[in-house]
């Protein structure tokens, strides 16, 4: 297959003066522009010191040139201004650009491979993404017009092939496309990514253009660089460059795909007979990369066309299989089947690390996991809306410290036991104090028309208002450990200081009854 049946568009961005370029947009934000009729060098550490990284336009005017030692440079342009490189984040900052030409196509990715005078670059597929910009001429147009706007001179290639897109942007006329194969043989060997050595090598033996080098048998050139490595190969460097061994095209980011599928050799409209062996090889995936599903999505594809599909989530990550099939169990009914489908696929489309999970020493069973089984199952029967669970807040507030939240978006928490009440009243409940103890508890008190008399108490633990969001005045509390002589214990707080300037005499209320 040659490069222009693949049916893929890539276009290759050459960024030739990346470094320099963000070196000087840097100084300019910091307030100290440099001026363009000054040279400047970036450097690096060499074996020998320091040699030149980039240089810019007046440097390069002088003959300063990329890989030269410093010491060279200096003597032939003195006036060379000089400061250190950081590839490091030169390369982070491509990275960024990478994410940012996604507005022309989803798969973007920074050009890993550089040789010397390669530079920086990026590489897109555009593949049926050009038609949204007018064709692929404004395409790359624009591209280039919006670099620009950056601050970024750019030369720019399209091509069905990755290796041909790059040697293109480098070697070829300005916003080339690829027409047909011969538009490639005129370019210099250097635009297959080899190496300085080979690519000398090549030009002693007189292969200086591409077309030579393809003319030759392919077993000659097997057997001259039997030895040398994948990316020093010419003969594997041209069948990248026409179409002929694929480089995909994988950017940073992407979440693993975790599927299982069935393909039915008739179509069916039941899919519980599949769903165990869906989950088992599922599982299978996610114990490989030592992850648990918190989402599962399970599709038919019906034979008229149509899809359908329910989901499921996890409480904790989990990955076994029983467990899995069963949250489908009961909604399976929800699937319509039209007139039957033939092809059935079980995906993960959120994961989170999960370790191997291991038993106590006696042989029982890990309890946070049944809860989280248990609290799927309950979901899965009843419904998200139906079930909640309570997450500890950051507030010495009792009716502040805790909150409802989805007991599927997050993980089941273990709250700690304290000694506050398992059920607290809301609001809590204003009672008529009868008799009190000065700095201590009622004796007696009235609530909800009944009067308890107070035989044990404990405390009093106090709780300041939160500054922070209470109003200006908001009185402190005192609360109580109360128990009448019918063992009735409650949870009683008196509001307010005697000649606290805040308010009138102390108020009490029963906020919590202990079972």
């Amino acid at each position: 297959m040659s490069a222009g049946q693949t049916g893929r568009r890539i276009v290759s961005i050459w960024l030739p003066h990346f470094p320099m370029e963000r070196w000087r947009q840097q100084a300019a934000h910091l307030g100290n522009p440099l001026s363009d009729d000054l040279p400047l060098a970036l450097v690096v550490e060499g074996p020998h010191g320091p040699v030149i990284h980039a240089a810019s336009r007046a440097a390069h005017l002088a003959g300063v040139t990329a890989g030269a030692r410093l010491t060279d440079m200096r003597a032939l342009c003195p006036a060379l201004r000089v400061d250190y490189a950081d590839p490091g984040a030169d390369r982070a900052a491509l990275d960024r650009l990478a994410l940012w030409a996604r507005r022309w196509c989803p798969w973007t990715v920074a050009d890993p491979w550089a040789a010397e005078g390669a530079g920086h670059g990026l590489i897109l597929d555009t593949t049926g993404s050009d038609h949204l910009w007018g064709g692929e001429g404004p395409m790359l147009d624009g591209i280039e017009a919006s670099l620009s706007t950056l601050g970024f001179s750019a030369r720019l290639a399209l091509a069905p092939s990755w290796g041909a897109a790059w040697a293109l942007a480098r070697f070829g006329p300005v916003r080339a496309i690829w027409r047909r194969a011969g538009d490639l043989d005129p370019l210099p060997v250097a635009a297959l990514r080899l190496d300085a050595d080979t690519v000398l090598l090549l030009n002693r033996l007189g292969l200086r253009t591409i077309g030579l080098l393809s003319a030759l048998p392919r077993l000659s050139l097997a057997r001259r660089f039997l030895r040398a490595e994948a990316a020093q190969n010419p003969l594997i460097r041209l069948d990248q460059l026409t179409g002929h061994l694929a480089e995909p095209i994988s950017p940073p980011g992407l979440a693993e795909l975790f599927r299982a599928d069935a393909r039915l050799a008739e179509p069916i409209f039941d899919p519980a007979h599949q769903l165990p062996g869906l989950c088992a090889t599922l599982c299978e995936q996610l114990a490989r990369a030592h992850r648990g599903a918190r989402r599962l999505r399970l599709t038919v594809y019906r034979t008229d066309g149509e899809t359908s599909r329910i989901e499921a989530a996890c409480a904790l990550p989990a990955r076994d299989p029983a467990h899995l099939a069963f949250l489908f169990r009961d909604r399976l009914d929800r699937i319509d089947p039209g007139f039957g489908f033939d092809l059935i696929s079980l995906e993960a489309p959120q994961t989170e690390p999960l370790g191997t999970r291991q038993t106590d020493l006696a042989g029982g069973t890990d309890a946070p996991l049944e809860l989280s089984h248990l609290v799927d199952r309950l979901t899965a029967r009843f419904g998200r809306a139906a079930l909640a669970q309570l997450q500890p807040v950051a507030s010495h507030i009792p009716e502040r410290a805790e909150r409802r939240a989805d007991p599927a978006a997050a993980p089941v928490l273990q709250l700690a036991v304290t000694a506050r009440p398992q059920r607290l009243l809301d609001p809590a409940e204003e009672v008529t104090v009868l008799y009190a103890v000065p700095e201590g508890p009622p004796g007696q008190f009235r609530w909800r028309r009944r009067i308890y008399r107070v035989a044990r108490y404990q405390g009093p633990e106090r709780i300041a208002p939160e500054w922070w969001q209470d109003r200006p005045g908001t009185r402190l509390r005192d609360y109580f450990k109360v128990e009448d002589a019918l063992g009735h214990r409650f949870w009683l707080y008196r509001e307010g200081l005697q000649g606290d300037g805040r308010g009138g005499a102390p108020r009490w209320f029963v906020h919590g009854i202990f079972t």
